[in-house]
């Protein structure tokens, strides 16, 4: 099973890839109307001059969730009795993981796991929407007069009507849902449930909540950001939150139950002999055969003692 999860592993990744830097999946090509002023904001330029740019925070969706697990299995490691202690089989019945280092792989690499299954939902959404910015028209700029623009209410569905750059306006067209907050809401809820579920506080009951609401607050200003800048509406901002938010509540309580520690099965309970109301093993005493039918050649019948008529041990040992 665990060469599977591998090739589990390195297909998200791979189609992440895909959606990502490729052009795999086309973007669909939505048409929009003549002067909308929702798609009629500046251009911010790239993703790059934000101020919270993607490298900011992909830092943070790798960095922050990491050092907490590290830093909480250590404690808990440490400070739990040896009776509390996992001990897992990997191969046969003479290797196993330590139990520090497999609960450490096993959150992070469903964190990990989750990461990019968020990009792949954000980035699905996007190509298979195809909705626009809020600059997008400033990224697009048609041509009016040659697309005989008179009115508000005309559509425009033509493939070549956008004459700016191919790369900002396709960038352009992934607004739905937000990426950037869909990753922040997944590492913000991955890690506050492993704060609420594992971190055991004594002599302050506002540590943990602290902790919590400010990772949750980070998160909710990166898509606050995202609108400020005109590069989402608020739409796009909460579908990211709620793609982030369930993919992470999902793997935490359906895949690894919570952050708990995994329970071996119960040993089987060794069936006991009978014993007699005084503590002593019981003898059964054989089935006694009837002198009459052995004379008379009949087939011998056999009868039983009634299960009531019990002997103890020491009783026959003593008259032999």
């Amino acid at each position: 099973m665990f060469y599977f999860q591998l090739v589990i592993m390195a297909g998200t990744v791979l189609l992440a890839y895909y959606f990502e830097y490729t052009d795999t999946f086309p973007v669909h090509i939505q048409g929009f109307f003549c002067f909308d002023k929702a798609f009629s904001k500046p251009y911010p330029g790239p993703d790059e001059s934000s101020n919270v740019p993607p490298v900011l925070v992909y830092s943070l969706v790798a960095a922050i969730p990491t050092i907490t697990i590290l830093a909480g299995e250590v404690m808990v490691f440490f400070m739990r009795s040896e009776g509390m202690l996992e001990k897992t089989i990997v191969t046969a019945d003479c290797c196993y993981f330590n139990p520090l280092l497999r609960r450490i792989v096993r959150f992070l690499g469903v964190y990990t796991f989750g990461v990019f299954t968020t990009t792949i939902f954000a980035s699905a959404g996007q190509v298979v929407t195809g909705n626009q910015t809020p600059h997008f028209l400033s990224a697009c700029r048609p041509n009016y007069t040659a697309l005989g623009c008179h009115s508000n209410l005309q559509y425009i569905t033509e493939r070549k009507a956008c004459t700016g750059n191919p790369l900002i306006v396709a960038s352009a067209r992934k607004s739905f849902p937000s990426k950037d907050a869909a990753l922040s809401v997944f590492s913000a809820v991955y890690t506050v449930m492993y704060v609420t579920l594992v971190f055991r506080t004594k002599g302050t009951r506002l540590t943990k909540p602290t902790l919590s609401l400010t990772l949750l607050c980070l998160a909710m200003l990166v898509g606050v950001v995202r609108v400020a800048e005109y590069r989402n509406h608020w739409a796009d901002v909460l579908a990211g939150y709620f793609t982030g938010g369930a993919i992470a509540v999902f793997l935490v309580t359906c895949v690894i139950n919570s952050f708990q520690q995994t329970k071996p099965p119960p040993m089987p309970v060794r069936p006991q002999r009978p014993e007699s109301v005084l503590g002593m093993p019981m003898v059964a005493l054989p089935c006694v055969e009837s002198p009459l039918e052995k004379l008379s050649g009949t087939q011998p019948h056999r009868f039983p003692v009634p299960p009531d008529v019990l002997i103890l041990s020491r009783s026959i040992s003593s008259e032999v």
